[in-house]
């Protein structure tokens, strides 16, 4: 998944004009519709009137450095923790107000809850519970003997482990460094009472608190470099200026000058002039077949060889060959045969 152009889709594109003539013109492009600028986060060039985009000048040094890439994921993630701390606020801020509401209602909730006492433990009964060892019913009951100080430091403690679930949450959900400190602090204090509380009774609530708070930790420990590691925050904030667009094409107009020559040859006016600051020149459209003006086509004239001389051609007559008879052989007389005559003389 491209997290840089998600980014982009979510906020809105984030473009700078830096100061510097060389570092302005590589950073944007004259298009039809106007000066597209490259989005610092996610690399493409956008024009101001045709998309959500938050426009800067000044100097390269203070250009803003957005999130992209793998930030962009560990920024959701935070968030994702962020909405669990979030959840906790809220249940916590409502047990401060029930017990605050409990110390001076005391009375009218004891009246009723004995009043429904005989239908509670009904309905124990009938779900198959005991009710003289139930803890919840035991917990309601020792409530009722609490002093109006004790109910007081309890409905305090509530609210301020509450108010340190929303700081956790809204450091964390705006990606801030002091959030990441904090949550990390903040996470750490109770990891202690939560490993006792298990030894006390294991149940899967308490060990999935247990097991997201201890992610957290490590997370935020490793991914965000805290407290030195991994190099600590400068090691952080380099990454961040490594992977900007200002910081690579300053490197690269950097390793370009030494390959320059000492002297370049003189540029004209109209190209000493920054690309920014040159008059847009509209596009010319382009020609329909019809419209176009008709050129007649040149045939091409290939050179003609010079004719040879002609010469005198004598026709010498063959001489016939002489005639000679051709030799007739003679065909051999057949040998007489014993007691025959031979042939007769011619």
């Amino acid at each position: 998944m491209e997290w840089s152009l998600f980014g982009c889709a979510r906020k809105g594109h984030v473009t700078y004009a830096p100061d510097e003539p060389e570092l302005r013109d590589r950073l944007m492009t004259p298009t039809v519709g106007g000066i597209a600028w490259r989005c610092l986060r996610c690399g493409t060039f956008v024009t101001h009137g045709l998309h959500r985009t938050e426009h800067r000048t000044g100097p390269a040094a203070t250009a803003p450095l957005p999130r992209r890439g793998k930030e962009l994921r560990d920024e959701l993630i935070l968030r994702v923790f962020a909405v669990e701390r979030f959840i906790r606020f809220v249940v916590f801020a409502a047990a401060a107000y029930g017990v605050w509401r409990f110390k001076y209602d005391r009375g009218h909730i004891q009246q009723a809850f004995n009043h429904d006492l005989p239908a509670i433990r009904e309905l124990y009964t009938d779900l198959g519970f005991n009710f003289d060892h139930s803890k919840l019913i035991g917990l309601i009951q020792h409530s009722f003997t609490l002093t109006g100080r004790t109910l007081t430091y309890l409905a305090i403690g509530l609210v301020i482990y509450s108010l340190i679930e929303l700081a956790e949450g809204v450091g964390l959900w705006l990606g801030q460094r002091w959030g990441e400190y904090f949550a990390r602090v903040a996470t750490s204090i109770f990891l202690p009472y939560e490993v006792y509380d298990l030894t006390v009774k294991v149940t899967w609530l308490r060990v999935g608190a247990l097991v997201i708070n201890l992610l957290l930790v490590v997370y935020l420990v490793w991914s965000k470099r805290l407290f030195g590691v991994r190099g600590g925050k400068r090691a952080y904030e380099a990454r961040l200026r490594t992977e900007s667009f200002i910081e690579a094409e300053q490197a690269a107009l950097a390793a370009a000058q030494p390959a320059r020559s000492a002297d370049p040859p003189a540029r004209s006016d109209e190209e000493s002039i920054p690309l920014s600051e040159r008059p847009t020149v509209p596009d010319e459209k382009p020609l329909l077949p019809s419209e176009q003006p008709t050129v007649p086509v040149k045939r091409p004239v290939f050179p003609v060889a010079p004719e040879a001389p002609r010469t005198a051609m004598l026709r010498v007559a063959r001489r016939p060959e002489a005639e000679y008879p051709a030799a007739q052989e003679t065909p051999a007389e057949p040998a007489a045969l014993p007691g025959l005559p031979g042939p007769a003389p011619r």
